[in-house]
């Protein structure tokens, strides 16, 4: 069985209105669904609200504390695990991209600023009236799972959809750089490295599909990012084999094939240049955990 597994909605889809769709408590989650507590995937977006508790949940690396009015929203392969007080409450939804993206027609989830793969913050915090205001949404959503009334997919969806503008309005808010003209680029920039990270690691080849020069290319990424375009291509791949390296049963050879690297040494020598340390030592800290 593999170490960190990418877990389907179906598999904690007990009560959904469909098979891409899971909603329920933290509570009575973690009752049934423990195991959440290990480094794990997803095939679906992930969305928390945690009302109550404490904790750290760590993110693709990244450990952020756990408080109430915390809201965590993840996409699809991100790797993450939680370490939770005994008291924590909330609430936790999985869906797909297709039942949303199907349901809304003219609108997707991608078109939300706080889904990206290039410059995503996974988290924000509500602070009491805010968590106060957005409360009763995640309350209806339990309430219409557990019933069966008449319109009941249609509200749920609604529910869900008022609760994502709830979350982008205090994320724009956040992050005023979501509002930037630039931001279109950017977007335009992640949907191509997704696509090609793992064959182009040239910004000369971003650049010339995003149909500007790399100067200009560079000045979107510094100006929003704080990086250069080479960093972002980067950091894309770095990302990708953290989450590669705790697979146990690839060989850091293949994890280099896998991401378009011919020569080990090379890799080893940019994964190095990045963390601070070689792959093989990243990979033993984190299994050490």
């Amino acid at each position: 069985m593999k170490k960190y597994p990418i877990y389907n909605i179906q598999r904690f889809n007990c009560n959904s209105v469909n098979s891409d769709l899971y909603i329920n408590t933290f509570k009575n989650h973690l009752i049934d669904h423990s195991f959440v507590e290990e480094p794990h995937r997803h095939n679906s977006y992930v969305l928390v609200f945690f009302t109550k508790g404490s904790g750290t949940h760590e993110i693709d690396f990244d450990l952020l504390a756990i408080q109430s009015g915390s809201v965590f929203f993840l996409q699809p392969g991100q790797m993450h695990h939680w370490d939770l007080s005994d008291d924590v409450e909330g609430f936790v939804i999985f869906y797909s991209q297709e039942m949303y993206n199907l349901y809304f027609g003219q609108k997707t989830i991608g078109d939300y600023p706080f889904y990206s793969s290039v410059n995503n913050k996974p988290e924000i915090i509500f602070d009491t009236p805010e968590s106060k205001a957005i409360l009763p949404y995640f309350e209806s959503l339990i309430s219409e799972i557990k019933n069966n009334q008449m319109l009941k997919q249609d509200k749920i969806m609604n529910l869900l959809d008022i609760i994502h503008i709830e979350i982008a309005r205090k994320y724009s808010e956040t992050h005023l750089h979501e509002a930037h003209p630039y931001n279109l680029k950017i977007k335009s920039l992640e949907v191509l490295l997704e696509k090609n990270f793992k064959t182009e690691k040239a910004a000369s080849f971003y650049a010339a599909q995003l149909h500007i020069t790399l100067k200009h290319l560079n000045r979107i990424c510094n100006e929003i990012l704080q990086k250069t375009t080479t960093e972002v291509i980067s950091d894309r791949i770095i990302l990708e084999a953290k989450r590669m390296l705790m697979d146990k049963k690839m060989t850091v050879n293949e994890i280099a094939t896998e991401l378009g690297y011919d020569y080990n040494s090379y890799f080893a020598r940019l994964f190095k240049k990045n963390t601070g340390m070689t792959p093989s030592v990243f990979r033993v800290s984190k299994n050490q955990l």
